[in-house]
């Protein structure tokens, strides 16, 4: 028996349309998927009887990183400096690689590690480096100290705390904790 074209084509379109059916009736099956009570994610809508005048929606308070220094560890400041391994040193008398060595940064004046060549823009901060400035450039270094060199950032404030009790444990004279 001879089958034409269209009969072949219609058979294999057939064919292709019960697999999908199938699959889907015993994906069903085999998964059962509840329907949430209330939604994951809530949008919250202003009242139309409000005073009527446009409120800026208020940006997230981010808890202080000072205060996530007290329950921060030295261990997970260790793990998120990692991150950090690709252009940074941490060991007393280490190299300078794509970014300077960082022993004893906490307490050091900005841009006064040895033979490291900084950027002007760290250069004309001048003052030296605590937590509240470490934090605020390890957050967004590019707009702490615009033109310089580092570009990358921490955004989770825990990761930030966590490093910076890293590092001050990494140095000759550790700073007392805020």
């Amino acid at each position: 028996m001879h089958f034409s074209f269209w009969e072949k084509s219609g058979f294999a379109l057939l064919m292709a349309a019960w697999v999908v059916w199938g699959s889907n009736q015993i994906g069903n099956f085999l998964v059962h998927a509840d329907e949430l009570e209330e939604n994951a994610y809530k949008i919250e809508v202003a009242d139309a009887g409000d005073s009527g005048a446009s409120e800026q929606a208020e940006a997230p308070v981010e808890e202080s990183v000072l205060v996530l220094m007290a329950s921060a560890s030295v261990d997970k400041g260790e793990k998120a400096f990692k991150k950090c391994l690709g252009c940074h040193t941490i060991e007393k008398g280490g190299a300078n690689k794509v970014g300077p060595n960082l022993w004893s940064i906490l307490g050091r004046k900005k841009g006064a590690a040895d033979g490291y060549a900084y950027s002007d823009a760290l250069l004309s901060l001048g003052t030296t480096w605590d937590y509240e400035n470490l934090n605020d450039f390890l957050k967004n270094p590019k707009d702490y100290a615009p033109g310089t060199k580092m570009s990358f950032a921490l955004k989770k404030a825990s990761d930030r705390a966590a490093v910076m009790l890293y590092l001050r444990e990494n140095n000759d004279n550790p700073p007392p904790l805020p």
